[in-house]
């Protein structure tokens, strides 16, 4: 899936990287936790997070995110901008909560970050 895929899906706003919205986008995860991402398979994936501050940026960039999305609504402070601009990652705001915005992507085919399910 395109980032500008993404956008669309989410009626989100482009704060940075309007010039990144060919990227592809191997998968995606919701998270609040940044330590979650350093633990899995996060590397190709958009982020989708209610946390608004710097150590999402950082955090993603460690990770190997292409993207980030703050959900519901949510605006980046200045210096959350101005990591995204430094590191090359792109950062949207779409009004849906984690859940919808979540559901959404799937419904349009992009899949989680998750190798395999465990069937029980």
């Amino acid at each position: 899936m395109k980032l500008a895929d993404i956008r669309d899906t989410l009626h989100a706003q482009v704060i940075v990287g309007n010039d990144k919205l060919d990227l592809s986008v191997k998968a995606g995860t919701g998270s609040d936790l940044m330590s979650d991402m350093l633990t899995g398979p996060t590397s190709g994936a958009v982020l989708l997070t209610g946390l608004c501050n710097v150590q999402v940026v950082r955090t993603s960039v460690v990770a190997g995110v292409v993207a980030v999305v703050l959900v519901r609504g949510k605006q980046p402070a200045p210096e959350m901008v101005t990591q995204a601009r430094k590191h090359g990652l792109p950062l949207l705001s779409t009004p849906f909560t984690m859940f919808s915005a979540c559901g959404r992507l799937f419904d349009k085919g992009l899949r989680g970050v998750e190798e395999k399910a465990s069937r029980s």
